[in-house]
């Protein structure tokens, strides 16, 4: 699901796209790959920026959750699962915890 109000930029490509969802307030920066069921999503319900900024050239790995009025930097990458609720800032590394073997 793409809100009609998210402004998105050049070259983004969302790779398997089943569950995948962008915000009415989400801004996707150039050449960003979205992996299937990725969430840009918004913590509040009210007419103010919401949803996380994405910059160029982002990586966003199956899963992952982006949440609140965010901004991702430039050259990061998300892992999949992640959680991120926090700003990134450019060329860093967002990974979720790896599941333990017993």
């Amino acid at each position: 699901e793409i809100h009609p109000g998210a402004t998105i930029g050049r070259r983004f490509v969302i790779d398997h796209g089943v569950g995948v969802v962008i915000g009415e307030t989400a801004i996707i920066g150039n050449d960003v790959l979205m992996y299937h069921g990725v969430t840009l999503g918004g913590v509040v319900n009210a007419p103010v920026k919401r949803h996380p900024t994405i910059g160029n050239f982002v990586i966003l790995g199956a899963n992952s959750i982006i949440l609140g009025d965010i901004k991702i930097g430039d050259h990061c990458k998300i892992g999949a699962g992640a959680i991120v609720v926090k700003d990134l800032p450019a060329g860093k590394i967002a990974l979720a915890p790896i599941a333990t073997v017993r």
